[in-house]
């Protein structure tokens, strides 16, 4: 069903209330890309997927790997699975200085358009001490070391840091 005709089975009074039906249409718009819906006019009347549907290994694989390519310091990934309802996997990196935690965390941002993983939210860029990357199913740490070492996420979930990069599973 296009966008439109759900729009008007929704809201079909929104059309004649002038700017409630501007911010109505724009609060549906952001209601409809949050549940990850695209509508499509294909042959066989299916969604087409928006995001790859790639296993968590493989997934968390290619960020760990993608972030050794790029110079991150002591990667360390922990799989959560069954012990957190934030994430099913958690990855800690740390950076020399505040531009390289800013570029690891573009470059995420990079992987996650080319190979189409979800990608939720960035915090901290600006001050770039602890960045956090929010891929939905796996959470991206990226620390200046002396922060890493103050909140020591690793010993937090169980986990002590391998000597270099390691994996914590």
């Amino acid at each position: 069903m296009p966008a439109q005709l759900l729009h008007m089975r929704i809201f079909p009074k929104v059309q004649d209330s002038g700017a409630d039906g501007i911010a109505l249409e724009a609060a549906l718009r952001y209601v409809l890309r949050m549940e990850n819906t695209s509508f499509s006019s294909s042959a066989a009347g299916g969604r087409a997927r928006r995001f790859a549907d790639v296993p968590l290994t493989e997934k968390l694989a290619d960020v760990v790997s993608w972030l050794k390519e790029h110079k991150a310091l002591n990667v360390v990934s922990i799989d959560l699975t069954g012990q957190a309802v934030f994430a099913e996997a958690l990855v800690i990196a740390g950076a020399g200085s505040v531009r390289h935690a800013q570029s690891l965390a573009d470059s995420i941002g990079i992987l996650c358009r080319e190979r189409r993983y979800e990608y939720l939210r960035m915090e901290g860029y600006t001050a770039g001490q602890w960045i956090l990357v929010d891929m939905n199913d796996i959470v991206v740490n990226i620390f200046q070391e002396p922060v890493r070492a103050l909140y020591g996420l690793e010993n937090l979930w169980g986990r002590k840091p391998a000597g270099g990069a390691g994996n914590g599973e």
